[in-house]
């Protein structure tokens, strides 16, 4: 045969990759169905059982290397996961974070954190679930947020705000980017921004207050409020200074990650909009067999698998240590938009029924919403792709 004269290992698995794992978070997901979920959204409760039971089942700790007590896979399994959680009708939102902010702590912490902290959560006794970034006055630019640490001997003493930040309340561990160099100090704006590993256990009521967030979907958000809260100084991870670049090394991961969670959403939604557009007979006539319902969700199907591929290759090229950042933003725009066409197809196509909660398309309708703003806006990824992969002038 002729040599392609390209020389590239990186290798994309197409159809339905790791089956087992499939079929094994199928079969946890079918123990907690539909009803489950609504009365966690009528308590604004935790699913504590569903995550015990992934948890067990060593699906959180998929990422972890084997040397730690975790199964070490490659970051295209721990998306599979999430991504079959979520065509099943459940929600990751509860324990997602573990998986992608676990590569800060992986690349960035030192062996005596590792050690202590990896085998503790690649067996649940510990949960790293929270990501305290977010603040009130500052939004997606980062690198002006306002939560200090301030070194004082063998101590930081943190005060600041957090918001939007989920599982607070139902974490032990936080990662906390906050700023150790005043920026007027900086040389360039991303520096003087620090990660920190806390134990929220030991914090609550020293220094940090933890309040509920009401929102529109059952995510466990809280604010966190920080008021000369002490820590050690061997909660920094990596070099002082230097953690906003930690954090944008994992953010690669995290899109990877959270596109798969809304394919997964997305497969939830054809699958029902199909299953009773086939089923539901109006003038005589399944209500599927008009193009003005077959439609809608054909093209959402068409999207959906458009957006998988290039979550697969963002996934494939991000194992084998390559630049993903393209791949990787682009995935999670496109999967967000077919999940939310698919979701609007789906409500579209039950009518009336799509608003009664026992069929769970308004619950997963709002679920699915979300991912057009976070974990990064669309308008913010269309920014990249402009500046970043066009060469085009920065836009904001």
């Amino acid at each position: 045969m002729p040599d392609s004269g390209y020389d590239d290992p990186t290798v994309m698995a197409l159809g339905e990759d790791y089956a087992d794992i499939r079929e094994g978070v199928r079969a946890i997901c079918e123990g907690f169905p539909g009803e489950y979920w609504r009365k966690l959204e009528d308590e604004e409760a935790y699913p504590e059982a569903f995550v015990k039971a992934l948890t067990d089942a060593g699906y959180l700790a998929a990422l972890i290397p084997e040397e730690y007590g975790g199964a070490g896979l490659p970051l295209r399994a721990a998306a599979v996961i999430l991504e079959e959680i979520h065509a099943s009708g459940c929600s990751a939102g509860a324990c997602h974070a573990q998986m992608y902010i676990m590569g800060t702590l992986l690349r960035h912490g030192s062996p005596a954190q590792k050690d202590k902290y990896l085998p503790e959560i690649a067996a649940g006794r510990l949960r790293l679930q929270a990501f305290g970034v977010t603040e009130p006055t500052t939004g997606s630019d980062t690198t002006k947020l306002k939560t200090r640490a301030v070194r004082e001997g063998d101590e930081y003493v943190v005060t600041g705000q957090k918001v939007w930040i989920s599982r607070a309340l139902y974490t032990d561990l936080m990662l906390l980017l906050a700023r150790t160099k005043p920026v007027e100090q900086c040389t360039k704006k991303s520096d003087g921004l620090s990660v920190f590993l806390i134990d929220i256990r030991d914090a609550k009521g020293k220094g940090l207050e933890i309040r509920r967030l009401p929102a529109m979907i059952n995510h466990n958000t809280t604010e966190l409020f920080f008021d000369g809260l002490r820590i050690p100084a061997t909660s920094l991870i990596g070099e002082e200074n230097r953690g906003f670049k930690y954090i944008l090394d994992g953010m690669n991961a995290e899109r990877i990650l959270v596109a798969a969670e809304a394919l997964g959403d997305a497969r939830f939604f054809i699958r029902k909009a199909a299953k009773y557009a086939s089923e539901r007979v109006v003038f005589g006539r399944p209500i599927g067999q008009n193009q003005g319902v077959q439609f809608p969700v054909a093209r959402a199907y068409a999207e959906m698998k458009a957006a998988d591929l290039v979550n697969r290759s963002a996934a494939a090229l991000f194992t084998a240590g390559r630049e993903c950042g393209e791949e990787a933003n682009i995935a999670k725009m496109l999967a967000s938009e077919a999940t939310w066409h698919a979701a609007d197809a789906c409500l579209q196509t039950h009518g009336g029924f799509g608003f009664a909660r026992e069929y769970d398309v308004e619950r997963k309708w709002r679920d699915t919403r979300l991912f057009q703003i976070a974990p990064i806006s669309t308008n913010l990824i269309l920014s990249y792709i402009g500046e970043h992969v066009l060469g085009m002038p920065r836009s904001y």
